[in-house]
């Protein structure tokens, strides 16, 4: 299939005169260092095909950020997942962008012994486990909220601050980075996820994890 290359000045213009999505399908880690602002990380791993058909609903079209010389690929994934409005991808990808001179963000990633330091010493960290509700019932920082990840919509989101310290975990570190990038594009900056997400956490002695009996019955 063809798909058609967009300069970074381009997307600048489009991303201020229409709705549209930044589909960025690069690696977790690669998207933690550096992405287009607004952009939502979705990976190419975990239900991909959902994720990118449920936040391309109610836009004006698609633009794809993919690494170099995958973007016709990632074309097709998405049009097989039933997204047709796709403007096409960003020429050059997020090196490009950058090099253009363009604003660019990035998401902090943290250690578990980082986590186990700030927990007993700041009233305004907040764990957030986006794992499913079964998972987190069976074993979760103690105080943590569970947000799974299929619920976090603006309502959710809206009910953080950005003087709050959001700590955001999964069970392996997908699905976290694309929670953040949600948060992001909703204007809440002041937050970090958990590298190796609750696989880690459980390996810091520091940090107390509890299970909830009552939704394991």
């Amino acid at each position: 299939m063809s798909i058609i290359s967009i300069s970074p000045s381009s997307l600048q213009d489009i991303i201020s005169e229409k709705n549209i999505v930044l589909l960025d399908v690069r690696p977790a880690d690669q998207f933690r260092d550096g992405f287009v602002p607004g952009s939502i990380s979705i990976g190419e791993d975990h239900r991909f095909d959902e994720w990118a058909a449920a936040f391309s609903a109610n836009t004006e079209g698609v633009v794809l950020i993919a690494g170099k010389g995958r973007e016709t690929e990632f074309a097709r994934l998405l049009e097989e997942a039933g997204i047709k409005n796709i403007l096409g991808y960003l020429e050059g990808g997020f090196e490009a962008w950058a090099a253009s001179g363009a604003p660019i963000d990035l998401v902090i990633g943290v250690e578990t012994d980082e986590l186990a330091m700030d927990l007993p010493f700041d009233p305004l960290l907040v764990v957030i486990d986006v794992r499913e509700p079964v998972q987190y019932a069976e074993g979760h920082v103690a105080g943590a909220q569970n947000l799974p990840l299929a619920e976090l919509d603006l309502t959710a989101i809206a009910n953080y601050e950005e003087n709050q310290n959001l700590y955001i975990h999964c069970g392996g570190g997908h699905k976290s980075m694309l929670a953040a990038s949600l948060f992001k594009r909703q204007g809440i900056h002041n937050l970090r996820v958990v590298e190796g997400g609750f696989k880690a956490i459980q390996s810091e002695k520091r940090i107390p994890v509890e299970k909830e009996a009552s939704k394991l019955n």
